[in-house]
């Protein structure tokens, strides 16, 4: 499910943290990563508030909700967070030029 961010439409103003640029690159290079995964991948844990924060930058981005059983056979669900369309556009335009000009 995607709710849009009502920032989003706007501006994203980058990532400030080395933490925030390591859950970017692994948004850019994956469809999906889960909640876990980007804890370990941007060396925290608490991906939610990392991701939040991006949200409040600007960032539009999605987080889907995939059912599955824990370790004891009971129903979970856990969060992939995922860049929208909108989004990689967003970063795209953070980038410098290739050219190493601007």
């Amino acid at each position: 499910m995607h709710i849009p961010n009502d920032k989003a439409t706007k501006y994203f103003s980058g990532a400030s943290s080395q933490r925030q640029v390591r859950a970017i690159q692994a948004l850019i290079a994956n469809e999906g990563v889960s909640r876990e995964n980007l804890d370990s991948i941007a060396g925290c844990s608490n991906s939610p508030e990392l991701m939040a924060t991006l949200g409040r930058k600007g960032l539009d981005f999605g987080c889907r909700m995939v059912n599955t059983l824990d370790r004891d056979g009971r129903r979970v669900r856990y969060g992939v967070y995922y860049l929208t369309d909108l989004g990689r556009r967003q970063i795209e335009g953070t980038k410098p030029p290739k050219n190493g000009r601007g």
